[in-house]
């Protein structure tokens, strides 16, 4: 089973990192894509970072009984900060049977010289890249292992989706009904 690996923060999820991996199945060969919740990025700051549990439960949330896409806390029993290469390393031992790969933006591969063993990652594991503004990933364009994927350009960010939640603003159409909800309900994001 051809599997893609979309890592993210998803602090929180919205709706445009579920059209990234919907665009995943549909562009490309992946049979299943696993959207793995990241404890922390050694390249981000833990600034606003909500607690992994919570996050985890808004992908499942976002997800619903989706038979393809799936939420995947594996990274949770991991030390962190969260490196991909350690991640790869440990899926493939424990899913022998299984051909993982890596759904990432442009913009990601713009950075990939400063992840951990990125050479290991581009000679082992295929990239499945989609465009992001502003980032081409032509500096790994010559690669084999890199392949582009069609997706609408959505300028929506956690970011944003954090800020209007803070300032007491509607998120309606950026995030599910039902993790909005959620974040209601948990007091997420919000100044009090």
């Amino acid at each position: 089973m051809k599997v893609g690996l979309f890592f993210g923060s998803f602090n929180p999820i919205h709706v445009g990192h579920l059209i990234i991996a919907e665009s995943a199945l549909n562009e490309t060969d992946l049979d299943r894509i696993w959207m793995v919740v990241s404890p922390q990025n050694p390249l981000k700051t833990k600034a606003n970072l909500l607690g992994e549990y919570d996050r985890y439960r808004m992908v499942e949330i976002a997800l619903g009984n989706h038979q393809e896409i799936h939420a995947s806390n594996f990274e949770f029993t991991l030390p962190k900060p969260s490196y991909t290469i350690d991640t790869l390393k440990k899926l493939n031992e424990a899913y022998p049977g299984y051909e993982f790969s890596l759904i990432m933006g442009e913009d990601n591969l713009d950075h990939l010289h400063k992840w951990k063993e990125y050479e290991a990652i581009l000679a082992k594991w295929p990239i499945y890249c989609y465009p992001r503004h502003g980032s081409d990933g032509s500096g790994f364009a010559k690669y084999p292992q890199v392949h582009r994927f069609a997706l609408p350009l959505l300028d929506i960010s956690a970011t944003k989706v954090r800020e209007l939640i803070a300032a007491g603003k509607s998120v309606r159409y950026m995030v599910t009904e039902r993790v909005s909800d959620y974040i209601l309900k948990q007091h997420l994001y919000a100044n009090d």
